[in-house]
């Protein structure tokens, strides 16, 4: 721990090169910066957090705090499921809130230049003004920020058709390990002018840099889709038929897994009737336009109803359909209301979605532990929610330990610990695992080239 009079000296030099409001070094306030959504992750406790306004404002605090050496942990809303943004004792905390301007939409070039604390939401809604689409639409979409959503590559729903953030980012600006403000990227269809280091930002959840600036991809507004809905007497059989709309060659514009303990909490935290009428809900969607998108729906029919299906039905109610969906995106806030939740996300080939999905319920079965599932099950991403009694410390070790058979179940398949919410704190032993030691080597390598002094986020991602 650094001594008081360090601490000091960061806060009162800090602060003079900022405008009023930018620091805070309120103890009752700076807690709440400490940590972002990950159930126990650690963190230390912050010396002071800054949030600027401005790209200038970042390039004063990363330039004063490497001149300290005082570490810098940037944040955006503190949405994140892995400690990617929790505190390291007597660190900066950079929060990007308040940078929240989008800057133009350009809807000839289909693009937007933003600031990192623009919610996606926001940004969603402004494009749908002029005909246009961000898709990235992660489930945290109403409060996540597109500078927590570029750090972790943020996924989503629709990811299955149409990708994920990195797919989106054209270029960035952002403060480097040496104080600099560059601009990467480019706002052209295409460029192929040096390494891809806009590429490179995106994922490097907040270890390389810090983003003051973004510049996405847009696409027209989509068709209406079309929505399949499936009732599974159990996961495996639902991920059968995942399996089967692969095999078939569909590409859904969504397709999510939502099983029993999931529809209960939404049941019971908005009474929406869902959990009596099925083990796992399945559901599908197609935006593809006029007949194709007909053809489409009724395929992936087809394939629920081969997998086993109890009931498998094409929704002709609007309503009812975004009403399904809408319960998707509560099934984590309402498992949350219920104690404390260990969020998995791992990523396996879609062959390989029934297996996973099987060997899930054996470690659920294996350590005591109630494991609820939900999946962007289309691409493979399972969010098995590990979920304990609160103060029941042998409930958590056991879903500790059962968190940890999930990661290695996932790479025997094939796949990868973290398919959206980034590796951080919580799966820097898995990333070990997956990566091997050459390619830590190189990753360690590319840390010390942008960020030789180590002052962002120290200790995630790769310790």
């Amino acid at each position: 721990m650094r001594s008081g009079a360090w601490r000091r000296e960061l806060t009162d030099e800090l602060g003079q090169g900022l405008p009023p409001g930018r620091l805070v070094t309120d103890p009752g306030v700076i807690p709440s910066y400490a940590h972002d959504e990950a159930e126990w992750a650690p963190y230390g406790t912050p010396a002071a957090v800054v949030r600027p306004r401005t790209a200038e404002e970042v390039r004063h605090a990363v330039r004063f705090c490497l001149r300290l050496g005082a570490p810098i942990v940037p944040r955006g809303a503190g949405t994140g499921l892995s400690g990617g943004a929790n505190a390291v004792e007597d660190c900066v905390i950079l929060s990007t809130e308040a940078m929240t301007a989008i800057k133009e939409i350009d809807a000839r070039e289909r693009l937007a230049v933003v600031e990192p604390g623009v919610v996606n939401d926001h940004l969603r809604a402004a494009c749908a003004e002029q005909g246009l689409w961000y898709p990235p639409d992660p489930a945290s979409a109403p409060w996540s920020t597109l500078g927590g959503n570029v750090a972790t590559n943020a996924g989503g729903l629709c990811c299955v058709k149409y990708g994920v953030t990195r797919d989106y980012v054209l270029g960035l600006e952002f403060v480097t390990g040496t104080g600099e403000l560059v601009r990467v990227g480019r706002r052209t269809a295409k460029g192929v002018a040096g390494y891809d280091l806009a590429g490179l930002m995106v994922g490097s959840e907040g270890t390389l840099g810090v983003i003051t600036e973004i510049t996405v991809r847009l696409r027209p507004a989509r068709e209406p889709e079309h929505t399949v809905a499936g009732h599974f007497s159990s996961v495996v059989d639902a991920g059968h038929a995942v399996a089967a709309v692969a095999e078939a060659g569909l590409i859904p514009s969504a397709l999510e897994l939502v099983d029993r303990h999931c529809l209960a909490a939404v049941d019971e935290w908005k009474h929406m009737g869902l959990s009596t009428e099925a083990e796992v809900l399945l559901l599908g969607r197609t935006d593809s336009a006029g007949p194709a998108g007909e053809l489409e729906a009724d395929a992936m029919l087809a394939c629920f109803e081969r997998a086993g299906a109890t009931y498998a039905v094409r929704s002709t109610d609007q309503y009812e359909a975004e009403a399904l969906f809408e319960a998707r995106r509560l099934a984590y806030p309402a498992l949350e209301r219920l104690g404390p939740v260990l969020t998995e996300d791992v990523c396996v080939p879609r062959s390989a979605v029934p297996e996973m999905l099987a060997r899930i319920e054996e470690t659920a079965t294996r350590h005591d532990t109630l494991i609820a599932n939900i999946a962007h099950a289309g691409d493979g991403n399972l969010h098995p929610l590990l979920i304990t009694r609160p103060g029941d410390e042998a409930s958590k070790r056991r879903a500790q330990a059962a968190f940890e058979d999930v990661i290695a179940a996932a790479l025997r398949l094939g796949g990868t610990v973290t398919g959206e919410h980034g590796v951080g704190l919580l799966k820097r032993d898995g990333f070990t695992a997956e990566a091997g030691p050459a390619v830590l080597a190189l990753n360690r390598a590319v840390k010390d080239a942008l960020d030789p002094r180590g002052i962002f986020n120290p200790g995630k991602v790769v310790a």
